[in-house]
């Protein structure tokens, strides 16, 4: 018998591995072609030496194991054409040497998250949309031997006594795992991939998640050393965002990064970076990154750079923000520029520090100069939603002006959000920061109305 591998057109330059088309995932045909992939996989394991595979180029072992698997397939008494036999050795070297059906996954850069519900439904997303795809795991035992296998990496376990975990792919990548009894059908994996390539301003502008008149104020808030807090929601570019900002930094300053999972990509050359670490399998040795805060002001920073503010390290932040540590930035979770700082305020009460909710307002005033709030819209463009100003205290409340803002205007015939920039006609304070440190920004950009693109 003949094994006709399923076809799917390839998206994007996919590499075709397991791309079952959804309406034809259940069928005999496909169930045999998995089977013997798993058959021709446990076969392969027990004649090679997996030690001298560490010695090999990715191109050697697939002469060597090509060979093998003509021999399997003899054996199996499967007959393959040319392409099929190099899909399957494809699919062989990615489970030996990588993450089997993931792979192609990873390796598609138009993807930025992968979504696995069970090991027959995958999703990603793609340019801020999910869509399914066709790839699936041979059964729950496979997925859940992927999801070993990645958290094995970084010194983690995934099982009942231990059933989530998060962990980190080689390149940066961002997992999180969830297996049985807490998901109830089949276990759930979460990529959130990291970039090869940090998205620049100028990209940013290109996508029109940014006007540009709007990127030379951001880029003088940032050289004026305006403290910067960063709000969005989930997936709406808020390290993308960071990333940008960061490359307006003097490279002759010194910059210390503090992250849960290193995602930032500073082009600066004298960055010291630090990561926090998970407790182990005793539940000791965890170092937070309110650890990582209070030691960073031991490092002579000039900045101070946290990837997102999510428990008390948010005290230590604003601290470090108020005693010489100008031009510092980090990102929360929020949906509005208001809501940032009362999430910000919640977190001064998770330091566990007793201080009256006025004094931790006073706080927030004093530090944080600037806030960026950016979304992802229905159409699944991220774009900067406000910029607005904090100038102070009014009694017992912070005091905030939007400068910059987008605004709907309707949608398009394909769903797409359509709208324009617009300046609200306030002069920011930050305008003679600005001019103190030698920095000219156009003063005309903040008339009233002003349209500055549409997007």
């Amino acid at each position: 018998m003949k094994w006709q591998l399923p076809q799917k057109a390839a998206l994007d330059g996919d590499v075709p591995n397991l791309r079952v088309a959804p309406e034809h995932s259940g069928s005999a045909e496909v169930e045999k072609y998995l089977a013997l992939k798993t058959a021709i996989h446990r076969k392969l394991l027990d004649r090679i030496n997996l030690s001298l595979l560490e010695k090999m180029s990715r191109e050697q072992i697939a002469d060597e194991v090509g060979d093998i698997i003509l021999g399997l397939l003899v054996e199996e008494d499967a007959a393959l054409n040319s392409r099929e036999r190099q899909n399957l050795v494809g699919e062989v070297l990615d489970e030996l040497l990588g993450l089997g059906p993931l792979e192609p996954l990873l390796a598609d850069e138009t993807i930025t998250d992968i979504l696995v519900n069970g090991y027959n439904h995958v999703f990603v997303e793609r340019r801020g949309l999910l869509e399914k795809v066709a790839t699936r795991f041979q059964d729950e035992r496979h997925l859940l031997r992927i999801i070993q296998k990645i958290v094995s990496a970084v010194g983690r376990r995934v099982d009942e006594s231990s059933p989530f975990v998060d962990a980190r792919l080689a390149d940066g990548s961002r997992v999180n795992a969830i297996v049985a009894p807490l998901a109830i059908d089949g276990s759930l994996l979460s990529i959130r991939k990291f970039a090869k390539k940090p998205i620049s301003m100028a990209k940013l502008i290109e996508y029109g998640s940014i006007p540009e008149p709007v990127s030379q104020i951001l880029a003088g808030i940032v050289q004026a050393r305006r403290n910067v807090l960063i709000s969005g929601g989930t997936g709406s570019g808020k390290t993308t965002l960071l990333n940008a900002l960061s490359s307006f930094i003097d490279g002759r300053e010194r910059i210390v990064t503090i992250e849960d999972s290193a995602e930032l990509q500073l082009q600066q050359e004298h960055v010291a970076r630090l990561e926090t670490r998970p407790a182990n399998i005793e539940g000791r040795g965890e170092v937070t990154q309110r650890d990582l805060v209070k030691n960073a002001l031991r490092m002579r920073p000039d900045r101070i750079i946290v990837g997102e503010v999510r428990a008390g390290e948010a005290f230590d932040m604003l601290q470090a923000m108020n005693t010489g540590h100008d031009g510092s930035m980090t990102t929360v979770h929020a949906n509005t520029a208001r809501d940032s700082l009362s999430r910000v305020e919640q977190m001064i009460g998770m330091s566990g520090i007793e201080i009256s909710p006025t004094s931790a307002r006073a706080q927030i005033a004093s530090a944080i100069n600037v806030v960026v709030q950016i979304g992802r819209q229905a159409d699944g463009r991220r774009r900067l939603l406000s910029l607005s100003e904090i100038i102070g205290m009014e009694g017992p409340t912070i005091t905030m002006q939007e400068i910059f803002r987008f605004k709907m205007t309707g949608r398009g015939d394909h769903g797409e959000v359509l709208g324009h920039f617009e300046a609200t006609g306030i002069r920011p304070k930050f305008l003679q920061d600005a001019a103190d440190h030698g920095i000219s920004m156009p003063a005309d950009l903040f008339r009233p109305s002003l349209k500055l693109g549409a997007a």
